[in-house]
């Protein structure tokens, strides 16, 4: 399949079975209807909750960049009739229950913590973004992609929807001081979840005899990785010049396609992915006439213990990795040469010295060294993609609508090319490009990277 001729906005078709309707979900049949007096299973979080330094060094960077958006989130496409807004309000609140962090805010001087929100307003959070007639879907998205927060709210979610009478979609959005990929997912579990677990990693507990082995690595690590964000050095891509606009745009292929592709190089769908970004990248630059020589990109690693909170603040360590750009699209045996290539740069990341490493180096690293350190791997100096992905669900409802698809609304930093989100949710696997929209061409950037997973799969593929 193909980006050109597809809105960047517009749903997929379903692709998991229909599961029962959740009776506490609002639904254009039930208008006006009451949530249930009982409200959810009562959450295990704290009623306070320190501010990690990640979620500090976020902070710091509004702080200094204001004129930036340091927000994150992602997107649910779902087919049947749109909720009125009050009672997606009423729902959502809800579903608040469940995670009472998400009314909190920062308090404190020089250890500041997340507590509750005493003039928490729904209204202010949950907003809607109506197309004007079925030429409107575009503009309605964009509207609720770039909209500000209300000031003093972390997250907001728009229900946008008018361009059809069978379609909307609810678009999460937060700033990454107060929620990282894994903490986001869970609340997409809690809005439009079934109850399933998370499907992210956790390391084991760890044995108290391997405690100075542990140092050890994770200090190796934090020194491995602040040097690397010294040596690299980019210059801005000539012929870009930021507009402050982002635009979203989407692909998808069968995740049993990318999962094989990674089986057959010896790693995982996630190396398959980078390996089709980076001959995506190489097609684009070919095609943009923006030379590309070297591509780095950040990629947010999880570290949340299983005994932490997991719906609230950041556990997230980044990691630099320079993505095989180098490989001329026309080289033979070039998305071969690309996979071998990643799959060898991440091998380490996938054993369990290593994620444990990350772990403990994200539960003991200090405010000041972990705010240089996001300051210099998050620098276009150093990298110039934002990668991520993370596993959502098998599938998803609200009320009687199904949710059809999903976007990952990645970090744009300023200064870099764009961001990539792959979002894993039912059978497929779908990747969005969160650009500016003074980037030339970045509105083929999904199609490019479906065709590089079309070449990989047919290079892989047993003969």
């Amino acid at each position: 399949m193909s980006v050109p001729g597809r809105s960047p906005a517009q749903s997929s078709p379903s692709t998991t079975p229909v599961p029962p309707p959740r009776p506490a979900a609002p639904s254009a049949g039930h208008r006006g209807q009451t949530p249930p007096p009982a409200p959810p299973e009562p959450s295990r979080a704290p009623a306070h909750l320190r501010v990690h330094p990640v979620d500090r060094a976020f902070l710091g960077l509004e702080r200094t960049r204001p004129d930036v958006r340091w927000d994150t989130g992602g997107i649910a496409y779902l087919s049947g009739p749109p909720p009125a807004l009050a009672d997606l309000r009423a729902y959502v609140a809800y579903c608040l229950r469940g995670v009472p962090l998400m009314t909190s805010r920062v308090t404190g001087g020089r250890r500041p913590r997340w507590q509750p929100d005493e003039d928490f307003v729904l209204e202010h959070h949950v907003h809607e973004s109506v197309a004007e007639g079925p030429d409107g879907w575009d503009a309605a998205l964009h509207a609720a992609l770039n909209a500000p927060f209300a000031p003093g709210a972390y997250w907001g979610i728009w229900l946008v929807h008018g361009h059809a009478d069978d379609a909307y979609a609810v678009c999460y959005r937060l700033r990454h001081a107060c929620q990282d990929g894994s903490a986001a997912a869970m609340a997409f579990r809690a809005l439009l979840g079934e109850g399933e677990p998370s499907g992210r990693p956790v390391p084991a507990p760890g044995r108290r005899s391997a405690v100075p082995g542990r140092v050890v690595a994770a200090l190796r690590l934090a020194v491995k990785f602040a040097a690397g964000t010294l040596v690299r050095r980019y210059r801005p891509a000539a012929g870009f010049a930021p507009t402050g606009e982002r635009r979203l745009y989407r692909g998808r292929v069968p995740v049993d396609t990318l999962r094989g592709i990674g089986a057959a190089g010896g790693g995982s769908a996630h190396d398959a992915h980078l390996a089709a970004l980076a001959g995506a990248l190489a097609a684009w630059s070919e095609k943009a006439g923006i030379p590309l020589p070297r591509a780095t990109a950040v990629l947010p690693v999880d570290a949340r213990r299983p005994e932490e909170e997991q719906t609230w603040g950041n556990r997230c360590f980044a990691l630099p990795l320079e993505l095989p750009v180098h490989i001329a699209p026309g080289h033979p045996g070039a998305a071969r040469r690309r996979l071998d290539h990643v799959t060898a740069a991440t091998r380490k990341l996938r054993g369990a010295a290593w994620r444990q490493a990350i772990v403990d180096l994200v539960r003991h690293m200090p405010a000041r060294p972990t705010a240089w350190y996001m300051r210099r791997v998050l620098s276009p100096r150093v990298a110039n993609v934002m990668a991520t992905s993370m596993p959502l669900a098998h599938r998803g409802s609200l009320g009687e609508t199904q949710v059809t698809g999903t976007a990952l609304l990645p970090l744009v930093v300023p200064g870099h090319l764009f961001a990539v989100g792959l979002s894993f949710f039912g059978e497929w696997a779908e990747v969005s490009v969160v650009v500016d929209r003074g980037l030339a061409l970045g509105g083929e950037l999904p199609d490019l990277w479906e065709r590089a997973v079309a070449e990989l799969a047919e290079t892989t593929a047993p003969h």
